[in-house]
């Protein structure tokens, strides 16, 4: 029996009369799972509306160095909402007190109102097979999009503005995915490792992409420059960058590199870059590497928080991984939060921005923390 299936079984039976008490319960949840191999700790935790409650502290809330000194003792981990194919892009709007994030294959956003929990599905639909998703320094929405392959930006008149199709060589861009604001000059960086053109599952496939695991392009990270609407390659060292964050004083820039999923001398490594003028990135270097406990997995949406620390939402491997996985700025790995799906992307949100918010492929999952992120999304 799988572990989803083993949820499913916590979850009905929690609202079921079955003439035993909780003991007994979690006696024969534990005879279940010897029998189908598996721990008890493995699926003792449900994420149901009306599960028992977690005991304090939340064990799925990982310290693995002194520095991450970040856990709260009196706050457990909540699904929020569940029932997405696949979650991406989480931005925070801080003046609509709104979670935004994306679910590629239905082609929709959803957003979660933080007043009353309440979530509005097709927030914006068709929405382009949008994958991250961020706001300007205008409060102007700006997503990456699998198909059409842009760079959109959402004005406020409620028509849509092409921020870039095309690199700077005027080829088509492969499939934009994640993307971040600078503040000095509002310039928009962002990656292009084209998953939404191999698949028509998150976009449209490309007949190119049968025989190359690119459709078009190197991939690469590009820069828009809003003003002049040019747009420039900054780097390409990376074999496929996804997500990517900037530290708290925009000298440096982090990239996940998932290229691991096509190419086979691809490390599961995030990258670090020096930003040079605002406008050009050098220095190109491994951060962190994912392997853990000789376990590596994807890291693909990334924040840094107030302190500098990388949060990576990490996947693809299983129990005990996947989830977020967070680095110091030296690169050591600190601490983990556990879940029990695979975590694609993160941000920090709330009225505090304390509260980091977490797409997990079917779910959207949230834990405060004592920290705040480095950025206003």
């Amino acid at each position: 029996m799988k572990r989803v299936q083993l949820h499913r079984f916590i979850d009905l039976t929690s609202r079921q009369e079955t003439g035993i008490d909780r003991r007994q319960f979690l006696a024969r949840a534990a005879a279940v799972a010897a029998a189908t191999g598996m721990s008890a700790e493995a699926f003792a935790r449900s994420f149901a509306p009306d599960a028992e409650p977690i005991r304090y502290p939340d064990p799925d809330v990982v310290v693995l160095d002194k520095r991450f000194r970040y856990k709260l003792g009196n706050t457990p981990i909540l699904r929020l909402y569940r029932g997405t194919l696949w979650a991406e892009g989480p931005a925070w709007n801080a003046v609509g007190r709104y979670l935004l994030w994306s679910d590629i294959p239905n082609n929709e956003q959803l957003r979660w109102l933080e007043e009353d929990g309440h979530v509005a599905r097709r927030f914006r639909a068709p929405s382009f097979h949008s994958n991250g998703n961020t706001f300007d320094f205008e409060g102007r929405q700006i997503s990456f999009c699998h198909y059409p392959r842009q760079v959109v930006r959402y004005e406020w008149d409620g028509s849509v503005t092409v921020l870039a199709d095309r690199n700077d060589a005027g080829e088509p861009l492969n499939a934009p995915n994640d993307g971040v604001v600078h503040p000095d000059d509002g310039a928009i960086w962002f990656t292009d490792p084209g998953y939404g053109a191999l698949m028509n599952y998150e976009g449209q496939r490309v007949p190119e992409s049968a025989t190359s695991p690119r459709p078009f392009t190197k991939e690469a990270i590009y820069r828009i420059d809003v003003k002049s609407g040019r747009i420039a390659k900054v780097a390409d060292e990376p074999f496929k960058p996804n997500g990517l964050c900037f530290s708290p004083d925009y000298r440096t820039l982090y990239v996940a590199d998932t290229g691991a999923s096509h190419y086979p001398d691809a490390r599961k490594i995030i990258w670090a870059y020096d930003v040079v003028d605002g406008t050009r990135l050098a220095n190109p270097r491994e951060f962190a590497d994912m392997t853990l406990d000789g376990r590596a997995g994807f890291a693909d949406g990334i924040r840094c928080d107030e302190d500098g620390n990388v949060w990576a939402a990490a996947g693809w491997v299983g129990e005990g991984y996947d989830g977020v996985h967070v680095f110091a700025p030296d690169g050591t790995r600190i601490g983990q939060i556990r879940l029990p799906e695979i975590c694609s992307n993160l941000c920090f949100g709330g009225s505090k921005r304390n509260r980091l918010f977490m797409t997990a492929s079917q779910s959207l999952y949230a834990v405060f923390v004592e920290t705040r992120g480095a950025h206003i999304t």
